[in-house]
């Protein structure tokens, strides 16, 4: 390893960061982590703060898991890699596929497709919706429906189908056939409501309006998060998605629950359809189902994607990936479900997160900064910032980048996106650790407030 003066030195200088602008990363050089522990992180000055990232969505089991760092050492030196394409399986695949489908029993999935991270599980959903549609003998169900504001990945398909500019602009035009209709975000909508269930209602009307425009003949899928994540924790009312579940029904549409963050447990239910009380066509996992420790995703598929495709020898599958169901994923996967279910993080996510949740909330009443905070089911919140409450007007970046740095300095890793400070820690996270966190947010929105009240009285002079 080299040493941190070299480190430092080259630090984003020659390779480029996902996310950001190259510029950016020079200006501003990212924290270079070397070591982590439970649920915290240290970088290469030796800083050790609160991971409230949860490294991205992903680590639910703490960085010290070793049930699966035990589980990729064995399988490494037993069967370190071998293609389950047409011919050939593995052993640890195929127990884990048996695994998933019991624990997606409950979700109506028996079924398993292996790919190597979330993007690659949405564009195996999106692929495989066209293809049932072909062989049910209805070729023209080409085009996909998502909410805006939704996050699904970064291929082409799954850009496409994402709900927020940002990940789009720049690589348009994208897949043709894909149309965004109004999420259930509260705070801010084309409707100007503001009570969830009423909203929710009009986001699903809005939802039968786009069918009938298009043409439900002409639809394949709906693809949506339970919660949306990336896009600020947007947390619909639970009628939502029962809702969207008997419309997408009602015309034959399929539809694919996007659970690459919601999945194994971080909304206090053990899927995001589970939380919400429905049963999708297709889910689309990753992140925590290898705690993060190595790349690998699964499609789960329910009835009606097995009925299509099984006992149909028109159904071949055209479709996978070099590492799909990769005997060192899978194995990690096993490990990381087993120690998922005895942990039953279900009931500390719910805990710790109404405990930040409910530590945001107070943390609003005292700064105007804070225009909304989100959250309230699991490890998943999220604050929005703005410089005027009244007319919700988003706060400057950096502004932001200061609350992010004051919060790091004072103990927690936050991650910044937009206005947004969006906080995923581990599910094995403490009461004490849930703390540490939140005074970290007051020392950084502390900050900002006297920052942003000494440029008001500057403009005032």
């Amino acid at each position: 390893m080299k040493d941190s003066n070299f480190l430092k030195e080259n630090n984003a200088r020659h390779f480029w960061h996902p996310m950001t602008s190259h510029d950016d990363s020079q200006a501003t050089p990212p924290k270079i982590i070397v070591s982590s522990e439970g649920v915290r992180i240290k970088d290469i000055d030796g800083h050790d703060v609160v991971d409230a990232v949860g490294g991205l969505w992903n680590v639910n089991l703490g960085y010290s898991c070793q049930p699966v760092k035990d589980a990729i050492a064995a399988q490494l030196q037993t069967l370190p890699y071998y293609s389950t394409f047409r011919g050939t399986s593995n052993d640890a695949v195929i127990e884990l596929s048996y695994e998933l489908a019991e624990f997606f029993a409950p979700d109506g999935m028996s079924r398993a497709f292996f790919t190597s991270g979330g993007s690659d599980s949405v564009e195996t959903s999106l692929r495989l919706a066209r293809q049932y549609h072909k062989l049910r003998g209805e070729p023209g169900r080409v085009k996909f429906l998502s909410l805006k504001k939704g996050y699904h990945g970064t291929h082409m398909g799954c850009a496409s189908v994402n709900g927020n500019a940002n990940f789009r602009t720049a690589y348009e035009p994208l897949m043709p056939g894909c149309f965004h209709i109004p999420a259930p975000y509260t705070y801010r909508n084309p409707f100007n409501e503001t009570d969830p269930e009423k909203l929710a209602q009009l986001c699903a009307a809005a939802l039968e309006d786009e069918i009938a425009f298009q043409g439900a003949n002409t639809i394949a899928a709906m693809i949506m998060e339970p919660i949306l994540g990336a896009g600020g924790v947007i947390v619909p009312h639970p009628s939502f998605a029962p809702m969207v579940e008997e419309i997408c029904n009602r015309h034959g549409i399929l539809l694919i629950t996007d659970e690459v963050i919601t999945a194994y447990g971080r909304t206090g239910a053990w899927s995001g359809a589970r939380l919400w009380g429905i049963k999708p066509d297709m889910m689309a996992t990753a992140k925590a189902i290898t705690n993060g420790f190595f790349p690998f995703g699964a499609v789960m598929l329910g009835d009606k994607m097995i009925e299509a495709f099984e006992n149909n020898p028109a159904a071949k599958i055209g479709h996978g990936y070099t590492y799909s169901g990769h005997p060192v994923g899978a194995a990690a996967a096993l490990a990381c479900l087993a120690e998922t279910k005895r942990l039953n993080v279900t009931e500390n996510a719910a805990a710790r997160g109404t405990q930040i949740y409910e530590g945001c909330k107070a943390l609003m009443e005292k700064y105007e900064i804070i225009g909304d905070v989100r959250g309230g089911y699991g490890l998943m919140t999220a604050l929005e910032f703005v410089s005027d409450r009244a007319t919700k007007k988003p706060i400057d970046a950096a502004i932001a980048n200061t609350i992010q740095e004051v919060a790091y300095q004072s103990g927690a890793m936050i991650r910044v996106s937009g206005p947004n400070m969006i906080i995923s820690p581990s599910l094995v996270l403490t009461e004490a650790d849930a703390q540490v966190i939140l005074s970290a947010l007051d020392a950084g929105c502390q900050a900002a407030a006297a920052g942003m009240e000494l440029i008001e009285a500057s403009r005032i002079k």
